[in-house]
């Protein structure tokens, strides 16, 4: 059995990986902590893995110290830059595990909107034009979502890696409307009561355009990806710092 720790216990996501652990015949639930609770009472004695799932101001001094306790983590939570990566990069090698020592962040745990994203990067070298829609429910605290601005780093990096040029946009003022530009793709965040988590990502060349659509309905769609980087963080996967579910899968 694998024994696992979930930081958020309470929250939205992480009542639900509660639920899933405790539903999952290989894994069983160790600590149950929220805001305000004792981190350090997860150690290696009595966790295998720890999910956390909180909100993004938290997040990294959460990650720095489970990582300090020398326990593997899976990160659900969102808003990661490359700065806070650099930092989970420096504490696992200044921690007591540095070889061994397991960390692994998704922008996203469904795995419709990591085949989604998988497929964008294929797609990207293409097409001439693209822009990335992310749609999520109005309690969502960041914008845009840290999935689409993974897609759309992924999207440009594809589009630099085959030799396009800068995707063509002649709008002169724009008062804001178009959006967040990540790498050059222009990204727009949608926030509205009824959806849940939803990607779009559109491709456009004269005459013709690919429309790329991922939707979560309900947080439950999440929780495969998130056993699965659980089992592999308690098995096989690298040691080190792992981002995107696509790691973990054939692709």
């Amino acid at each position: 059995m694998i024994r696992v720790s979930v930081v958020g216990a309470k929250g939205r996501m992480g009542s639900h990986v509660v639920d899933a652990v405790n539903g999952a015949a290989d894994t069983q639930l160790a600590l149950a902590l929220d805001a305000g609770d004792d981190l350090t009472r997860i150690s290696p004695d009595n966790t295998d893995v720890v999910v956390e799932f909180t909100v993004p101001a938290v997040s990294l001094t959460n990650v720095l110290a489970l990582v300090a306790q020398g326990v593997d983590v899976v990160v659900g939570t969102t808003g990661w830059t490359e700065e806070k990566l650099a930092k989970v990069r420096e504490a696992i090698a200044a921690g007591p595990r540095p070889d061994t020592q397991k960390v692994f962040i998704a922008p996203n745990f469904a795995i419709s909107a990591v085949l989604a994203d998988h497929f964008s990067t294929q797609a990207a070298k293409y097409f001439e034009s693209v822009e990335v829609i992310e749609l999520h429910h109005p309690d969502k605290v960041d914008a845009p979502s840290g999935t689409a601005i993974h897609t759309a780093a992924g999207i440009a990096a594809a589009r630099k890696a085959a030799g396009l040029g800068p995707v063509p946009d002649n709008t002169q003022t724009d008062g804001g409307s178009r959006g967040q530009v990540v790498d050059g793709v222009h990204v727009h965040a949608v926030r509205l009561r009824g959806l849940n988590a939803h990607e779009e990502v559109l491709f456009g060349n004269a005459g013709e355009q690919l429309v790329i659509r991922a939707d979560s309905f309900d947080r439950g769609s999440f929780m495969p990806g998130v056993l699965l980087a659980v089992r592999k963080l308690a098995g096989d996967a690298p040691a080190g710092l792992t981002v995107g579910l696509d790691k973990f899968l054939d692709l």
